[in-house]
């Protein structure tokens, strides 16, 4: 017993005017008072050593977070390097892609210019010999073949004339092109833009594969509305669609070359066709808005009958570096790229397909066009 409680209880039993009765309740009460201190003493002593455990714990804890928030900063630092890198390594192959595209820009425009040239190079050396003769008969004083010849050689300067100013507006229109290109939104007429890209690009298709022969369509909506966008942004999308149709179109006429050597039994008459179309559709009531704004949709498609793409690859292609091309042939980053610009401006960029039967790549701009900008 507690040895207070033991002086207390002493000194009660001392007294002669409590009964045995009193002192064994009293007895009784103090030695619960005592069990309940002991009781109390064993739980303070347990508190403190919970205590005593759970701030070494803590401190642990702190440590150990301490330790943690340094790897973390670390880590942190870490990741920033990488990302750094990455966005470096992300701009250079999207400057690639950029360099890619305008060398096939490039491709295009030379043998755009080329024919005027040829022409224009032939009928001067036509005329050269032409002068060459008119000397001839001045000096023989036959006057009618003079006028003749110079007939034939004034039919020349036209045609040299005519040629050359074929060569000049080609360049004019790049020019143009390349001054708008600033990156800024600019009213656009897609249906030109289509119509530019589709022979530029089939012209920068054959510098590569001069045996290649395909059927090019136009189908372009003439009530289509300018469109404010990035011009040479979709101008790109533009050149990736159409250059993979293209690659398309000659994979499936290399493959059909092959199965009829292999079997003269088989008979193909596969022909590439590469179709661009273009069409506006207006959202219902909008005859009664005003006259000044269009709302819609418009859809620029880009369709090829070359083998199609199968359903296992078919959710990868919008994939950043995914590519069916051979090593060396693509970077994977085209439909990447062109689905990102789409998305940029607010569109969609889709695609049907069907194996064996070709592919149909759809660009959707739904915005507020202004008419007549």
């Amino acid at each position: 017993m507690n040895k207070h409680l033991q002086q207390i209880l002493d000194t009660l039993l001392q007294l002669d005017a409590i009964s045995d009765e009193q002192k064994s309740s009293l007895t009784k009460s103090l030695k619960d008072a005592d069990k309940e201190l002991t009781i109390l003493e064993f739980k303070l002593d347990r508190t403190e050593k919970v205590k005593r455990t759970t701030a070494i714990l803590l401190e642990e804890t702190i440590e150990e977070l301490e330790l943690k928030r340094k790897a973390i900063e670390e880590s942190n630092s870490a990741l920033e390097k990488s990302l750094e890198e990455l966005k470096s390594t992300q701009a250079q192959l999207i400057q690639s892609e950029k360099m890619a595209s305008l060398g096939q820009l490039t491709a295009g425009i030379a043998h755009e210019i080329q024919n005027p040239l040829n022409f224009v190079n032939n009928f001067s050396e036509v005329n050269r010999e032409l002068i060459a003769e008119l000397i001839e008969e001045i000096e023989k004083g036959d006057l009618e073949e003079v006028k003749l010849i110079a007939t034939d050689i004034e039919a020349n300067e036209h045609k040299i004339n005519l040629h050359g100013k074929r060569a000049d507006a080609i360049v004019k229109g790049m020019l143009e092109h390349s001054r708008t290109n600033k990156g800024e939104k600019a009213p656009t007429d897609l249906n030109a833009l289509a119509e530019e890209f589709i022979r530029l690009t089939y012209q920068s298709f054959l510098a590569k594969e001069p045996e290649f022969i395909c059927e090019l369509k136009t189908e372009l909506d003439p009530n289509l509305p300018q469109i404010s966008v990035i011009p040479q942004d979709i101008g790109k999308v533009l050149l990736n669609l159409l250059n993979n149709a293209f690659y398309a179109c000659a994979e499936r006429s290399r493959s059909t070359v092959q199965e009829k050597a292999e079997s003269e039994i088989r008979n193909s008459d596969y022909k590439p066709i590469v179709t661009v179309s273009s069409i506006y559709s207006p959202l219902s009531g909008e005859q009664g808005q005003s006259r000044d704004i269009r709302r819609g949709v418009i859809e620029i498609s880009v369709q090829d009958n070359g083998p199609g793409i199968p359903d296992t690859i078919k959710e990868k292609i919008f994939q950043p570096f995914f590519t069916t091309k051979p090593t060396g042939s693509g970077t994977g980053l085209g439909l990447s790229l062109s689905y990102d610009i789409v998305k940029a401006h607010g569109g969609e960029l889709l695609v049907n397909t069907k194996e064996g039967e070709g592919s149909s790549f759809i660009i959707q701009l739904n915005k507020n066009v202004k008419n007549g900008i």
